[in-house]
């Protein structure tokens, strides 16, 4: 019988202590698919394959507006930019992978399996030995990145599961749906540690609000695109 790799289990045990705000967060997005009137099937297969917390909410709540699709995949491209930055950040220490391996990689990519695994490649730098750019110390990055990102993966499908589950019985007049915003605010107060980020939060925000009779929903799209460019704007503008 297989033996599951040590530095798979250590990538799965650094993801407990952030299964506190996983679960919760699941489980609002299950609600809310139902919700929005997407039919169990459909709301868990948008979990399966788009698998990304905040976009997620976003699509289901312009999906719940009638909103084009086009507004909906560019609304999610835009949240999720974030990631670009991500795959560059940790590319470097998966080179030796095989296509469809780092493809997997990329496709299980979190801010929290990112900030896990950057956390203990950095770590590791110093004390490694090795010539393999996949291996750190006496971790195979691989495995453990693995560990975290599927394991979080796992955890996010059941708890999606358990959303729709619990959405599919909760009647309309409870409103359930304003749990989403509420959550976007937990995300959003945490991340406002700088003036830059200030900024963007506010501009954004601004601009959201402002075109929220837009046609297509196009104000949250145009609040998150203006939101940005603020934050670059003054983030250039910060003295070194």
């Amino acid at each position: 019988m297989p033996t599951v790799p040590d530095d798979f289990l250590a990538g799965i045990r650094a993801t407990l202590p952030l299964l506190l705000g996983l679960i919760p967060f699941g489980l609002v997005a299950g609600v809310a698919a139902v919700d929005a009137g997407l039919s169990p099937a459909q709301a868990v297969g948008l979990s399966m394959v788009v698998f990304a917390g905040a976009s997620q909410l976003a699509a289901v709540d312009l999906l719940a507006r009638d909103a084009s699709l086009a507004v909906v995949v560019l609304t999610a491209v835009v949240i999720n930019l974030r990631m670009s930055m991500y795959s560059a950040s940790i590319a470097p220490y998966f080179e030796s992978l095989r296509r469809r391996v780092a493809a997997l990689c990329a496709f299980l990519l979190t801010d929290m399996s990112y900030a896990i695994a950057i956390a203990e490649f950095t770590d590791g730098d110093a004390q490694s030995a090795s010539d393999d750019p996949s291996e750190t110390g006496t971790t195979d990055r691989r495995w453990y990145y693995l560990g975290a990102a599927a394991f979080m993966w796992f955890v996010w499908q059941l708890a999606t599961v358990g959303g729709v589950v619990l959405g599919a019985s909760i009647p309309e007049s409870w409103g359930v749906s304003f749990a989403v915003p509420l959550v976007f605010l937990a995300l959003l107060v945490p991340e406002l540690s700088d003036r830059p980020r200030t900024v963007a939060a506010l501009v954004g925000g601004g601009v959201a609000v402002v075109g929220a009779g837009w046609p297509l929903n196009l104000g949250l799209l145009g609040g998150a695109l203006a939101g940005v460019a603020a934050g670059v704007v003054v983030d250039g503008r910060a003295p070194a």
